[in-house]
Formats: structure tokens, C-alpha cells, sequence
């Protein structure tokens, strides 16, 4: 299941399953699971971990030296879960000492071309970055959110489980769950509702949802006040529990 002309390195531990094609390059220290599907033409450089069913496109880069002027060759990773689709030209970074030495991929996302996962980042589950979508350093996205095509999304960052950006947004403070951000500049516009329809949301939940976004946008609170109102409407629905939890949690304020 390895091309003839894949080079590979002694040390990298690929497993019978995968499948290596032609003219790809994987250095030492990098480890690749069952049915995974490397394409022609792709770079995974070391420390890397590949899980199981992924299915990597050709000319990708992975696991490659962090874009950061303070990196001076430390022994860094990147961590990639199961069933992830990474298309064509997507670069992904390994991450730096300076952080937590380690870019951290879930289960389930896309990536589809010219995506940018810079280094020490974390991408959880069912993530979906449109076409030519860049993360700088140190950027956190939550589950099942999706980034529009072009979007740039600023160091140290957060995006909510569930947010959408709209394509070509300017990301320089966090989203919050459920929201849905864009235009330019970009702010608020609402909530995810189809999204949150398409992951069994039921009526009652979306409408404290909607809810709590008026209390956080709409309603001229200050942020702090915000959050408290927020915390008696979690009481009421467990579903805004994740948007107190963001909001207590938030370095670099939220995107309003």
C-alpha cells in the first residue's frame, strides 16, 4: 500500500493498512493509523501522529516547523484524530515550547484547500474550514464549528462550539457559542439556527438560545451584567451552560 517512489524514513511507524502514494515524503518520529489515506505529492514531518481513516489529499504539508521567529528546533508535535478529510494545499504546524508544544487536531473535521492551522492550536470535533480558512497561534475552535471561506481568525482567539463565520471574516476577538458572525466589519448578525437544528436542537433550546443572544447583544447590558443574566438562563436550560462557560473563560473579550 506504499508507492514505490515514497520516500519514508525508518523511524516513521505506518500501519499496513494505510495507504502511502506516490512521490510523498514522511520524515522520522511520525506515526500514521489504520486505513488512513495519504495522496501523492504530501510532506508529514515529525513529531506527528495521524490517527485512523483519515484521508490526507495530495501536496498537503503536515507537521511542519511552526511559523514563529522564537522557534529554535524544539522537540514540538502535532496530534491528528480519526476520520478527518484534509484536501488539497492545507498546511498544519506543530507547535512551540512557548505554548503547550503541541497542535492538537479532533475527529470528523474538514479542511478543505489551502486551510491553515498555525501552531499550538486546538481544532476539536466536526470542525469545517472552508477553502483558503487561516488560524494563527494559539487559537482555540470548538465543536462543529464552521469557518467560511477566506476567513482569518487573529492569535490567542477563541471560536465557540457551534458559531458560524461568514466568509472572509476578521476574527479578533472570541466568538461565542451559537453565534453567527460576518460582513465587514464583522459582528454579530445572530445565531446558528440551521446549524443547531442539524445537530438535534429542539425548539425550546433554540429559543433560549435566541434568547440569551439578545440578553448578550441586544439588550445594552455590559459584559459582566451579561453574564450573570446568563447564568439564571442556564438554570432554565442546560443549553446555555456552554456560553457562560465561554463567557467566564474569555482573555481577549468577545467579538460585539
Amino acid at each position: 500500500m506504499i508507492h514505490a517512489t515514497a520516500i519514508i524514513d525508518d523511524s516513521a511507524a505506518i500501519d499496513p493498512s494505510a495507504e502511502i502514494g506516490a512521490y510523498t515524503c514522511i520524515g522520522a518520529n511520525v506515526t500514521i493509523g489504520a486505513k488512513t489515506v495519504v495522496g501523492p505529492h504530501v510532506v508529514i514531518k515529525g513529531a506527528t501522529t495521524i490517527g485512523e481513516e483519515n484521508h490526507i489529499f495530495q501536496f498537503c504539508s503536515i507537521g511542519e516547523d511552526p511559523q514563529d521567529k522564537k522557534y529554535a528546533g524544539e522537540n514540538t508535535r502535532l496530534e491528528i484524530g480519526d476520520r478527518n478529510t484534509i484536501r488539497e494545499y492545507v498546511t498544519m504546524n506543530r507547535g512551540t515550547s512557548q505554548d503547550r508544544g503541541v497542535t492538537s487536531i479532533g475527529n470528523d473535521c474538514l479542511f478543505m484547500a489551502y486551510t491553515h492551522v498555525a501552531h499550538d492550536c486546538i481544532v476539536h470535533n466536526h470542525v469545517t474550514m472552508a477553502n483558503a480558512a487561516s488560524i494563527a497561534g494559539h487559537v482555540t475552535v470548538g465543536t462543529y464549528a464552521i469557518l467560511g471561506g477566506f476567513t482569518i481568525v487573529h492569535q490567542f482567539c477563541r471560536v465557540g462550539c457551534h458559531s458560524f463565520i461568514g466568509m472572509g471574516g476578521h476574527i479578533t476577538r472570541d466568538v461565542p457559542p451559537y453565534v453567527t458572525v460576518g460582513g465587514q466589519p464583522t459582528k454579530p448578525r445572530g445565531i446558528n439556527q440551521e446549524g443547531l437544528k442539524r445537530r438535534d436542537y429542539d425548539k425550546d433550546q433554540i429559543a433560549h438560545i435566541r434568547r440569551a443572544f439578545k440578553t448578550l447583544y441586544k439588550a445594552g447590558h455590559s459584559l459582566k451584567k451579561s453574564t450573570e443574566l446568563l447564568k439564571e438562563q442556564a438554570e432554565e436550560c442546560q443549553a446555555i451552560a456552554p456560553f457562560v462557560e465561554f463567557l467566564e473563560g474569555s482573555e481577549r473579550s468577545i467579538l460585539r
